[in-house]
């Protein structure tokens, strides 16, 4: 239940039979080692040059195939994807084999299998790891858990970058990385303008009405682009990267933008307007609604947000949100 809280999607995927060799590109990691990071719990040196990472957080892969290595073993959030490697990122594993895919079924890391596949290095940045579960990664090898500066599951994709950039001795690639996407996000800024000032949040169908707030990746993509958050959002929230609303605070969705993810657009759409106090609202008399389909790599990107999924998410998502507040409700926002 605690990792559907997170993804808000979720469905299996099926491992290789066998885990691959050595990460691709590991061995042209720069030699800035060693190296000491502080973290959640502590600090953590890694000594020489990662050949064989495992990936215990959720997204970190991403960056890795974004500085030229493949892990030896990824860990699965949702979407089924081979190796645990989005559509958005699969070019970057040229002819390397997949990583082996690992799975958090609630209780944590599977240990026994990343002792098997004896890495060098763990990483565990968008994760919740907890202080006994590092404890016991920290035996096997060098493991660098989530940022204390952050909620678990929380911390930027700059940060995620940026870090695992650090961890392999390609910190100022990953700043150069960090530095492109960010030059894009400036010009869907200067590109949209309307977007500037208007209030927009993500939210999704989950046991009601779930909402992300200021510190989920979600709604700091909205951010970026130039929208804000409603000003009592994060009271009603806390300090969660999402939570609940009852009808009777469905005025916090009433915003100049609104972007669902659902499992379904038409049954989504569908559900929310059947609600009479939803319905009401002038986010959805005006057409100021987007409708994401869980499952698909326009959802699912959305949801990864990383230095390689972005891209992906600014050519697809900002052309709906463009439509979705040009003042016209007859605009379509599908895809």
């Amino acid at each position: 239940m605690a990792l559907l809280l997170v993804t808000i999607a979720g469905c299996g995927s099926k491992a290789p039979a066998s885990a691959p060799a050595a990460g691709t590109g590991s061995a042209t990691a720069q030699a800035a080692a060693p190296v000491t990071m502080d973290h959640k719990y502590g600090t953590t040196t890694i000594p020489a040059a990662p050949k064989r990472i495992v990936t215990v957080g959720l997204l970190e892969q991403d960056s890795l195939l974004a500085l030229g290595i493949v892990p030896v073993a990824t860990t699965e959030w949702f979407g089924g994807y081979p190796g645990a490697i989005g559509e958005w990122a699969k070019d970057k594993l040229g002819g390397a084999a997949l990583p082996q895919v690992l799975k958090d079924t609630g209780s944590g890391p599977q240990f026994e299998k990343i002792a098997a596949l004896n890495p060098d290095l763990i990483l565990g940045l968008y994760s919740g790891l907890t202080k006994e579960q590092y404890e016991t990664l920290s035996k096997i090898a060098p493991t660098v858990a989530q940022p204390k500066e952050y909620i678990d599951y929380g911390i930027p994709w700059q940060e995620v970058t940026k870090r695992v950039g650090t961890a392999v001795g390609k910190a100022a690639e990953a700043d150069q990385l960090v530095k492109g996407i960010e030059e894009r996000f400036a010009k869907v800024q200067q590109e949209h303008p309307e977007f500037k000032g208007k209030t927009g949040l993500m939210a999704t169908l989950y046991e009601g009405y779930f909402v992300f707030g200021s510190q989920d990746p979600r709604s700091r993509l909205l951010g970026s682009l130039g929208f804000q958050l409603p000003a009592d959002l994060d009271k009603a929230i806390g300090d969660k990267f999402g939570a609940n609303i009852s009808r009777e605070r469905l005025d916090l969705l009433d915003t100049g933008v609104i972007v669902w993810s659902v499992p379904d657009a038409a049954k989504g759409e569908a559900t929310l307007h059947g609600d009479s106090v939803y319905k009401g609202l002038a986010v959805v008399k005006e057409g100021r609604e987007v409708y994401l389909p869980e499952s698909t790599p326009q959802g699912d990107a959305v949801a990864f947000l990383t230095v390689l999924s972005l891209p992906y998410v600014l050519d697809t998502l900002v052309p709906r949100l463009a439509a979705a507040v040009d003042g016209d409700p007859a605009t379509k926002t599908a895809l």
